[in-house]
Order: structure tokens, then C-alpha cells, then sequence
């Protein structure tokens, strides 16, 4: 009996034990931000901040994480202040450390964020008007202050994270080290951590995500692109391509007009039928394989006898954007050839953040063959050789070739449309701008080799023709593909000078930081916008730079301004609506 009672007493004993420790349990303090004025206030401006307009108008999803990742660096800002200011043994703010105040300065930055939600529907309508889209009734403030707090936990607790584990760390070589020593090591092993699963493990997988997403939708078959029975096309009966491995992009490329009869209809005038060489990933399995094939298909169908031949490097999707293509068609009445290599099924936006060479290899591999070929040939029987390419095309387009490879016989020019920041010759010709030329629109020295267009037509003030050799930029200002500044951290870009581009809101003003995060945002969703801005550049838009670049006379604005009118014509007899070509079409995603 005393037996039993002992073992009772000791299963009471343990269970209180437990029950006192379960109730005198507290939130783990890694899972609760510190409530500090410094990072309050911080936080709370940039999250302000993260809801005024920038280049392009952002979604309630975009909108929540931009917001969720500006506050969480505010506060990351005003902690790392704070903890400066007690290093360097300065006086002590014994007030900012109560309670009263903390809870006072707490409510009233909850009352300014709230201030701020309710005026976001405001400054984004009014970018939304300037871009011609309509107005939202409300950007869902509840959803983006919710989206925003979980987006900002996680980013705090990931610091947390790191901060645990660089004490760890520090711990275990402390005791082979001193201090100091064991604590930088400490951090940058902390760093080469999550680096490494950053880089190269996350986004290592999301690029193979991405990959087998849109290899997944390569594969499908559109009834749109049938199959066709022109020997000179690409995929028919004859081609030395198969029409399934071309891919869903490349397919789309070859089957859409215009052919002869289009041309004719809207220029009044004969025609011939344009040609075009689409090689995908599919078709060999390594670039110069791919490279060679597009070479013997262009000399199959006597591209070579044209008067024109153009290299189109596609977009990180693979993409010939179609309306650039139909106004080059258009433009020269059918007299060209195209040729373009795929090389990818990523967004470009992705690669541009992570791998910005992507497609390099492959650039340089059709450009070398097609080139070598083309000055082998002589010069009076040779057509005109440009080169073209949108987005991450056009970073491509321009690392294709070297100028030692090309100054002894150079081709005739360039058309790259929406370039990014990235491309080391439009950083260096925009640099080098003449004084007094805004960022978004400058002039290079007498304009004989390089020019910049935008959506309205404008172009950098020329004092001299064009020469034998020729740039033509076509970049609207509201493209953050184009004018992303990764120094907008710590200064204002130079295109948000005044003047200011008139699709640019009056209402963006620059902030350190958040201006940066406002920007990378913009990239990503920059195809979101209607045609004619942002990323999305439009079929007059691409008629007035093909006209410009060629230097066709026949081409006046007055000759632009009736074929657009022509084809809108057109368009609506068949059926389909006017704003396809100038406003709203489809293949928004394609582009990017």
C-alpha cells in the first residue's frame, strides 16, 4: 500500500511539475520583432513608401510582398541604427526605451500606414489613367496589410535564423580562435550558407521549375499554328526542321502572318513572301548544332537572295515578338528573312535577376555562322545584315558578336527593343549622353551611329545621317526592364531628372531602398500594363523604329500613320479587335 502511495505522490508531483512549466511558457522571443522607436518609424516610412506609384501599376498580390519586404527593411534599418548608436557609447535614450512611448509611437504609425492604404487606390489610378487602363475601386487594403505582416515575419524570423546560427557558430570556433576571429568567421560562414542554398539551391530549382513549366506548355500543340504546306517555310514538307520540335513559340512564329497577299493589301503595292527560319531547343542538342541547322535552312529556301536578313534572337521564352516581326515585314514589303534560335523556356525577367549570360553561348554560336557565311559573300550580292532582339533578346543580341569579329567587314546595324540595364553598350551610350539630353531620351554625339526612339515617335536630336553602321534603341521610359538602376539604393536614377518621360507618374519620388525593391517589382510585372508602355511595346511603335533604321524615304510618319490605319481596317473586317494592334493584345507573358 505505502508503495502505491509513493508512486501517486510522484505522478502528482511530475504532473504539476508540468503543468507549472506548460502555463509559465512565453512566446519564444526569435518569434516576435522587437518593438523599438527607431525601427518603428523606419518601418512604418517604407512601408508608406512601398505604396506610392512607380513605373508600372502592381496588382494587390505584388503589392502585399513589396510592401511586406520594404517594411521589414525599414525595421532592419532602425535596429541596426539603434545598435550603432549603443556601440558607440553615445548617450543613452533611457525614453525611447518605455513602454508609453513605444505603444504611442505604435499607434500612431499604425494610424499612418492605415492613412496610406487608404490613399494607395488613389496614386494608383492615377498611374493607371496615364497608362490607359482603368481605374480599380480599391487595391484591398485588408489584403496587403495582411500579406505584408506575413511577409514581414518571415523575413524576420529568417534573420533570427542566421543570427542563431552565426552564435553557433561563434561558439563552436571560440574555442580554437579568439573571440573577434571566431566571430567573423562565424558570420561569413553564415553567409556562404545561405548563399549557397540561395543561389544554388533555390534558385537553381526554380529555374528548373520554371524549365519543365514552360517546356510543359512548349510541347503543346496550338490549332492556331497548323502545320504548313509552303515549302519555304520552316516545319513544311522539304524543311530540313521538323515541325514538332520547333517548338510552341517557334511554331507560332512561322504560321502567323502577314504572308504576300496581306502585305500587298496594305501597303498598295507588290510584295513578295517574306521568309522565316525558326530553329528550337529540340532540334539538335547543342548550340552549334542548332546554329549550323539554321544555316543550311536559310540556304534551302535562298535567304541569302533577299534584300534583307535579319538576326532575331528571341526572348528568354523563346519568343519572336509578333508584332516587331510583322512591322519588319511590312516595312520592307516582304523582302527579308528572318532566322532565330531558341535557347531557353525562362521568363527573361528571371534570368536578368540571376543569370544574366543565359543564351550568351547560343547568341554567339547563330551569329558566328550566319555572319561568317554572309561575308563570304560578295558585297554587291549579299543582302543588308541587322541584328534585333526584345528584352533579354537584345542582351543576347549584343554580346553575340565582338567588335574584332566585325570591324574588318561590319553589318549594317541593330534594332534592339526594351534593353536592360545590364547591356554593357546602351549603359555606356547612355552615360555618355550629350549634356542637357534626359536619360530616357538622349542623344549620342551627332547621331550617326546610335539613336534612341520611344512610343511617341521621339527621337535623340541628330545632326548627321546615319552612317554605314547603325543603333536604333526603341525604349519606352516606363520599361523598368530598361531603367531598373541597381544603384537606386542609395540615389535617385538620372532618368527621374527633369524632364520628366510623360509616361513616368509625376507622383514617383525617389526614397533610399524602397525605390530599389519598387523597381526590381516593376521588372517582374513590366508586361502588365497595356501595349504601348512598360515592357510592351507596340506594332506602330516597331513600324516607326524598323522605318527609322532602314532609312526608307518612302516610309514618311504621314505612311506609317495609313498602314497602322490599314491594318486596324483590316483587322476589324476579319473580326478581331482594333486594340490588338496598338492596345491590348494578347502574349503579354510571351514578351518577357
Amino acid at each position: 500500500m505505502s508503495i502505491w502511495l509513493d508512486c501517486a505522490r510522484k505522478r502528482v508531483g511530475i504532473s504539476a511539475l508540468m503543468i507549472r512549466r506548460f502555463t509559465s511558457l512565453r512566446v519564444p522571443t526569435a518569434l516576435v520583432p522587437q518593438l523599438r522607436v527607431p525601427a518603428l518609424i523606419l518601418g512604418t516610412l517604407f512601408f508608406i513608401a512601398s505604396l506610392t506609384p512607380s513605373l508600372v501599376p502592381r496588382d494587390t498580390i505584388v503589392q502585399a510582398v513589396l510592401s511586406g519586404v520594404s517594411l521589414a527593411a525599414g525595421y532592419a534599418i532602425g535596429l541596426m541604427l539603434a545598435s550603432i548608436w549603443h556601440r558607440l557609447e553615445f548617450p543613452p535614450m533611457h525614453v525611447l526605451a518605455q513602454r508609453r512611448l513605444r505603444l504611442s509611437v505604435g499607434a500612431v504609425c499604425l494610424l499612418a500606414a492605415a492613412v496610406a492604404l487608404w490613399q494607395a487606390s488613389e496614386w494608383q489610378n492615377g498611374l493607371r489613367a496615364l497608362m490607359e487602363m482603368p481605374p480599380v475601386e480599391t487595391v484591398r487594403p485588408f489584403t496587403i496589410a495582411l500579406g505584408a505582416a506575413l511577409v514581414f515575419l518571415l523575413l524576420v524570423w529568417g534573420a533570427r535564423l542566421s543570427w542563431y546560427l552565426v552564435q553557433k557558430f561563434s561558439g563552436v570556433l571560440a574555442r580554437i580562435l579568439p573571440g573577434p576571429q571566431a566571430f567573423i568567421l562565424a558570420v561569413t560562414l553564415t553567409a556562404l550558407l545561405f548563399w549557397n542554398i540561395g543561389n544554388g539551391v533555390l534558385v537553381r530549382s526554380a529555374f528548373n521549375v520554371a524549365d519543365r513549366i514552360y517546356a510543359g506548355l512548349d510541347g503543346a500543340f496550338e490549332e492556331t499554328s497548323p502545320r504548313p504546306e509552303d515549302p519555304l517555310k520552316t516545319g513544311a514538307p522539304g524543311s530540313l526542321l521538323n515541325w514538332e520540335e520547333l517548338g510552341r513559340t517557334g511554331r507560332a512564329m512561322i504560321a502567323a502572318g502577314p504572308d504576300r497577299a496581306e502585305i500587298e493589301a496594305a501597303t498598295g503595292g507588290p510584295a513578295l513572301e517574306p521568309l522565316r527560319v525558326y530553329v528550337g531547343l529540340n532540334s539538335a542538342p547543342d548550340p552549334e548544332s542548332r546554329a549550323q541547322l539554321a544555316l543550311l535552312e536559310l540556304k534551302r529556301i535562298n535567304a541569302f537572295d533577299r534584300g534583307t536578313l535579319v538576326i532575331a534572337t528571341p526572348t528568354g521564352t523563346g519568343t519572336v515578338n509578333r508584332f516587331g516581326q510583322q512591322a519588319l515585314e511590312y516595312v520592307l514589303k516582304g523582302d527579308v528573312a528572318t532566322v532565330s534560335v531558341q535557347y531557353s523556356y525562362v521568363a527573361s525577367w528571371l534570368s536578368l535577376l540571376t543569370d544574366p549570360e543565359y543564351g550568351v553561348e547560343t547568341a554567339r554560336a547563330v551569329f558566328s555562322a550566319v555572319y561568317e557565311h554572309w561575308r563570304s559573300l560578295p558585297a554587291d550580292a549579299r543582302p543588308a545584315l541587322y541584328l534585333n532582339g526584345l528584352s533579354l533578346g537584345a542582351l543576347n543580341s549584343e554580346l553575340s558578336h565582338d567588335l574584332y569579329q566585325v570591324v574588318g567587314d561590319p553589318f549594317d546595324g541593330a534594332l534592339w527593343v526594351g534593353p536592360p540595364f545590364n547591356s554593357p553598350t546602351w549603359s555606356e551610350v547612355t552615360a555618355s549622353r550629350n549634356p542637357g539630353t534626359p536619360a530616357w531620351r538622349p542623344s549620342y554625339r551627332d547621331g550617326r551611329a546610335v539613336r534612341f526612339m520611344n512610343q511617341s515617335g521621339q527621337t535623340s536630336d541628330t545632326r548627321a545621317p546615319w552612317g554605314n553602321f547603325r543603333i536604333l534603341y526603341l525604349q519606352y521610359p516606363s520599361d523598368a526592364v530598361t531603367f531598373f538602376d541597381p544603384r537606386s539604393v542609395w540615389r535617385p536614377p538620372s532618368w527621374m531628372e527633369e524632364p520628366r518621360a510623360p509616361d513616368v507618374s509625376p507622383d514617383f519620388r525617389w526614397l533610399p531602398v524602397v525605390t530599389s525593391l519598387q523597381l526590381a517589382v516593376d521588372m517582374m510585372t513590366a508586361v502588365k500594363p497595356t501595349r504601348g508602355y512598360g515592357h510592351r511595346y507596340s506594332f506602330d511603335s516597331y513600324v516607326r523604329a524598323w522605318a527609322m533604321l532602314l532609312d526608307d524615304p518612302h516610309w514618311s510618319p504621314e505612311a506609317i500613320e495609313s498602314l497602322v490605319a490599314r491594318l486596324e481596317a483590316l483587322e476589324e473586317q476579319r473580326g478581331v479587335a482594333a486594340d490588338e494592334l496598338a492596345g491590348t493584345g494578347r502574349d503579354a507573358q510571351g514578351e518577357s
